[in-house]
């Protein structure tokens, strides 16, 4: 168990710099939510933008979020030791979680990819954002992190369980509502990392 949740925390911290590296170009940051929108600054963004770079963070993000799959199922089965119904709703939602978005890694790090590769043009950028929008589903992943993050921290303070009520800290939901107003990157990464590695110590 322990070591399951030790290889989820790191899983989360490499998928942390995967995300780092599709995030930061040679030019500045890239911000998905405004940038795509101007095409003169996406231009400027990523025309030093290394293929490999790119390349590099979708293959990792697969094997990072791989790693992280074996803690959702590691506590999965610990909470199935208290409540079978916990146990098999954390199950569920920790794989609703990571199948969709390992798919969503992949997705983000291919419109940056075929971005850079057809020359950065308008049609280009086009394109990329339409396949984006079509593929933005796998997004809702994130519902399978709330679904399994509330469950945790209502078996928790429940009592059902044998951790004291102080671990709830050690929540992805609540860690990342404490992150959420900093400018810290790959801030649900951090968040789940913090959660997998201060838990290992304590289940």
């Amino acid at each position: 168990m322990n070591l399951s949740l030790l290889i989820a925390g790191v899983g989360h911290i490499i998928c942390g710099i995967t995300d780092c590296l599709l995030a930061y170009t040679p030019d500045g940051r890239f911000d998905m939510g405004k940038d795509p929108k101007d095409s003169g600054k996406m231009k400027k963004l990523f025309k030093k933008m290394p293929l490999r770079q790119i390349e590099v963070s979708m293959l990792l993000g697969v094997l990072a979020l791989f790693m992280a799959a074996f803690g959702y199922i590691g506590l999965s089965r610990w909470a199935e030791g208290y409540s079978k119904t916990a146990g098999l709703i954390m199950y569920i939602s920790g794989l609703f979680f990571i199948v969709p978005i390992t798919a969503h890694h992949v997705f983000c790090g291919a419109v940056e990819w075929f971005y850079v590769k057809l020359g950065r043009t308008d049609e280009a950028l086009e394109t990329v954002l339409t396949f984006f929008k079509r593929t933005a589903a796998a997004a809702a992943a994130y519902v399978g992190l709330l679904v399994f993050s509330v469950t945790l921290l209502v078996l928790i303070i429940s009592g059902n369980t044998e951790l004291p009520l102080w671990t709830v800290c050690f929540n992805t939901l609540l860690i990342f509502f404490l992150l959420a107003p900093t400018k810290l990157p790959a801030k649900g990464n951090i968040a789940n990392a913090v959660m997998f590695l201060g838990l290992c110590f304590l289940v």
